[in-house]
């Protein structure tokens, strides 16, 4: 079996830590160099959940896309989740790697991930990273759609690819519009409404789309008013850990490692149920400030 430090070196190689943004807190969170992996686990978000998934699976290695310490630290007791996460890990013999932005940058990236579990044709990149002189790398992809497609058939098709959560597909935009260019970003992508419009395409498909840059991003525009997507943040940047893992099995197979790579189902998305609101504007009975005067 590789060690962990041979194991690391290939990810970082799909990865590189250097093109993670300044921000970000990406690489090894713990693990011993020197030890053997041989089960290697998936997932997006490093919670108690997914530590405990990885030592009943009994996984050496688990990879995930989001950090555990994003803003630093200045302990890891126990008393507090994350450092219960590190203790479960280091009890049980467990390494924690994270590939982030990194990840988001990559070719193939989270966002191909997306684009290829939605089947979607990626054309190039939405922001491309001014340092590939090949021009594939960077946030977000542009992708065409093969056949004829509506912003409700998208909506639909994302909602039967992408895993299922509580809050599902929100749409903004006429359902029957024609669709025949995407964007999509996975994660959290209002701050890309720029380059959508400027990359001119039908509909952009992202998550955590905020009230304000959403409605401004659809007024009409010079440049097109895309219809939006909406979908769960896990949801969308779950993709990349079946893409992460295939990859990773590839490189095992080059050095005959027998590396065993698995992909977390649990759902880590924070929203757990949606109530679907059935009072249109203008029917609530109104509030009387003092409920006993008459009015």
């Amino acid at each position: 079996m590789p060690r962990l430090s041979e194991v690391i070196a290939a990810l970082d190689a799909l990865w590189p830590p250097e093109r993670a943004e300044g921000w970000d807190a990406v690489g090894t969170v713990c693990g011993d160099p020197d030890s053997e992996v041989g089960r290697v686990l998936f997932a997006v978000d490093p919670v108690q959940d997914i530590a405990d998934e990885a030592v009943k699976l009994g996984a050496d290695l688990l990879v995930t896309h989001h950090p555990l310490y994003l803003r630093g630290t200045t302990t890891v007791a126990a008393s507090h989740f994350k450092g219960r996460v590190v203790h479960t890990l280091i009890r049980n013999e467990i390494a924690l790697h994270v590939a982030h932005t990194n990840a988001d940058r990559a070719d193939p990236g989270v966002s191909d991930a997306l684009a290829g579990a939605l089947d979607l044709r990626v054309v190039r990149p939405l922001v491309p990273d001014p340092t590939d002189p090949e021009g594939r790398r960077g946030l977000g992809r542009v992708c065409e759609v093969d056949g004829p497609l509506t912003v409700g058939g998208l909506a639909a098709r994302a909602a039967e690819r992408l895993p299922a959560t509580a809050q599902g597909i929100r749409v903004a935009g006429d359902p029957d519009a024609p669709v025949r260019t995407v964007a999509v970003s996975g994660g959290s992508g209002d701050s890309l409404f720029d380059d959508v419009r400027a990359a001119g395409v039908d509909a952009f498909l992202t998550a955590d789309l905020r009230h304000h840059p959403a409605s401004e991003a659809r007024q009409p525009h010079g440049q097109g008013t895309p219809a939006l997507l909406d979908a769960a943040h896990w949801a969308t940047e779950w993709p990349w850990c079946e893409l992460a893992a295939a990859q990773l099995d590839e490189i095992s197979d080059r050095y005959g490692w027998g590396l065993r790579t698995h992909v977390s189902a649990t759902v880590t998305d924070p929203w757990t149920a949606h109530a679907a609101s059935t009072h249109p504007a203008g029917t609530f009975a109104r509030y009387p400030s003092n409920p006993g005067a008459p009015n």
